[in-house]
């Protein structure tokens, strides 16, 4: 059985999914939408079958010489599941049209938590995406805090978490806007969402977050620090991340002493530079006075891929979380 895939919404993360699906042996694309006829839209025309995301712009498509197979609606009619990738808040107003035509839908992190069964991070909860119609796939920032505490969730007892994210501002296609110059608390009034949103995966996590945007777009980056019942030897949070394939450990060793550093590393080790992983600098997990550091950084438009994926297979019962797991890493080569 290969189960049939949507992707509305062609963009960042939209088209990401689209070519993990199609690396799947138990998955196929069956068409991908797009709003208007971008560059976007020109490229995944010639990858995929292109519809038209709202119906009326069709005659648009067609005067742009991009060939559309029909609207969304159309698209539907052919697919097992939608995985909603518009921008935020779209998903929810999405979620009827999918309910009508008696589909599953799978959403983004920029939705809030309301408009799924649950919630989903594949190393925190897999098994409550088992058997569900609508999942939503946490955030860039939250996938990355989920994965390291349901790590560390299984090797001592958590008191507290504290997290401060230093955000990218935008994507690096997002030419029209963004913070020029400055650091802005986003937001201002503490704590931020995502500690709420670490919850919904993780919810006997004890976590306070906060979260400020920079003038960058590369990657976001976290300081976490994390209390324990327990006393911790950093060598065993090493050893235990490098046994794990979602987490990369860089090391400043080796020259990785910035964001800039390791997006140069991905663009040589992967195509479109997509870090499926948390990047974890080894030198910053450290153990002191009751309290476990580590700095990670986190690729926004790569680190939800995977999560996508192994979604798809818990809603429709294709695999357990092992099984789902290794097939989504060995096929997107995390390794």
């Amino acid at each position: 059985m290969k189960v049939k895939v949507a992707i509305n919404g062609y963009g960042t993360i939209g088209k990401r999914v689209a070519d993990a699906v199609s690396l799947q042996d138990d998955m196929e694309v069956v068409g991908v939408t797009k709003t208007k006829p971008d560059f976007e839209a020109r490229m995944g025309a010639k990858k995929y079958s292109l519809y038209a995301a709202i119906p009326d712009r069709m005659e648009v498509f067609e005067k742009a010489g991009i060939e559309v197979k029909g609207t969304v609606e159309d698209l539907l009619e052919r697919a097992d599941v939608v995985v909603d990738c518009s921008p935020g808040k779209v998903g929810a107003e999405n979620k009827p049209l999918y309910e009508r035509a008696g589909l599953r839908a799978v959403f983004q992190g920029g939705e809030k938590a309301s408009v799924a069964e649950t919630s989903f991070s594949a190393l925190a909860n897999y098994d409550d995406a088992v058997g569900k119609n609508f999942v939503r796939v946490v955030s860039c920032n939250t996938t990355g805090l989920a994965r390291v505490l349901a790590i560390l969730r299984d090797m001592y007892s958590i008191k507290k978490v504290r997290a401060t994210m230093i955000r990218r501002v935008v994507d690096p296609k997002e030419d029209r806007k963004g913070l020029q110059n400055g650091i802005m608390p986003d937001p201002v009034r503490l704590p931020s969402h995502h500690a709420e949103d670490v919850k919904t995966v993780l919810p006997d996590v004890n976590i306070v977050t906060t979260a400020f945007k920079v003038p960058t777009t590369l990657m976001h980056l976290h300081s976490i620090a994390v209390e324990t019942d327990d006393e911790v030897r950093t060598e065993d949070v090493i050893a235990r991340f490098q046994d794990e394939p979602r987490i990369m450990l860089f090391s400043k060793e080796e020259g990785f002493t910035s964001t800039a550093r390791i997006v140069e590393f991905a663009r040589e080790y992967r195509l479109r530079y997509d870090l499926f992983e948390n990047a974890v600098w080894m030198e910053s997990i450290n153990f002191h006075d009751g309290e476990l550091y580590i700095t990670q950084a986190i690729h926004q438009e790569a680190i939800v891929v995977p999560e996508n994926i192994d979604a798809i297979r818990a809603m429709f019962e294709l695999a357990d979380k092992r099984e789902s797991v290794r097939k989504t890493n060995k096929t997107l080569g995390i390794i």
